[in-house]
């Protein structure tokens, strides 16, 4: 019977550090979070992200923006939040509105205050292994690797999705960490043979029932990334939880697995452009 990795736990370690890290700073760390529209969805991470930022001593900016926000009202907050001293991160929430442009929103984001780590200036200097942040999902991932003592250098690691969100980076860190790394798609050829050979797998696909027993080598390490729903409306990730775990060594359950790592992480993130821009 695998272990079960406690995100919840080593989460609150984490933002326990940050919380008193940031106490010693001139002033406390500002994020501002933009929420435009009414996903419903997206409103919970956010309510989850100013609750996080309350727990570690950072202030919450929230600029909660209706569905008809245009393109340059949307830029023009971003432009003011660029200059603002008092706001050291800034979180645009995703996904957009349709008829707003992700890319450029991402872009227009000072890098220095990207946080959740999307701008490509901060994406070309972690790929090069000189990070000024860490995607906030992968980095969870290998901290919750340390954390259980799980090498990863040496082993077989496969990657099941290829966004940019988390599946490239999460490949790149895995990679970086000396493990050797594959990384499977919708146009990937058997990708249950290939997850069979995995020592350590990560799904990051957003698939209910994608990973079974049959795709999971004896002993193996499954980190569930993603966050659906089942039938029933209940959390769950891609993998079949109750069927895997008597194969695996380690798992992450869902929830209370990688969804807390990221936030805590996010809090991190935060830490280290406040530290770095107050000097």
């Amino acid at each position: 019977m695998a272990i079960r990795i406690d995100g919840k736990a080593l989460a609150a370690q984490v933002k326990e550090r940050v919380r008193q890290e940031a106490e010693r700073l001139p002033r406390r760390p500002g994020l501002a979070v933009i929420l435009v529209g009414e996903n419903p969805a997206s409103k919970v991470y956010v309510n989850g992200k100013e609750k996080d930022c309350a727990e570690c001593g950072i202030i919450s900016f929230p600029y909660k923006l209706p569905e008809e926000t245009t393109q340059e009202e949307l830029l023009a907050l971003i432009r003011r939040l660029n200059e603002d001293e008092a706001v050291d991160g800034i979180l645009c929430q995703l996904p957009l509105p349709k008829a707003l442009d992700e890319d450029l929103v991402i872009h227009s984001i000072l890098p220095e205050k990207d946080v959740d780590c999307f701008h490509p200036f901060n994406v070309g200097r972690m790929s090069i292994g000189d990070p000024v942040f860490l995607p906030c999902t992968p980095a969870g991932v290998m901290e919750m690797l340390r954390a259980y003592e799980i090498p990863v250098a040496g082993k077989r690691c496969v990657v099941l999705g290829r966004s940019n969100i988390v599946g490239k980076p999460m490949a790149m860190l895995l990679n970086q960490a000396d493990g050797t790394v594959t990384v499977c798609h919708s146009r990937t050829p058997d990708m249950a043979a290939l997850a069979r050979e995995a020592d350590i797998l990560v799904s990051a696909v957003g698939r209910t029932g994608l990973v079974t027993a049959d795709m999971v080598k004896e002993g193996a390490v499954v980190i569930d990334v993603a966050m659906n729903r089942d039938e029933n409306g209940k959390l769950c990730g891609d993998v079949v939880f109750d069927e895997v775990e008597p194969k695996a060594s380690y798992i992450t359950p869902v929830p209370g697995g990688v969804g807390p790592m990221t936030r805590a992480v996010l809090m991190q993130n935060i830490l280290t452009a406040a530290k770095a821009h107050q000097k």
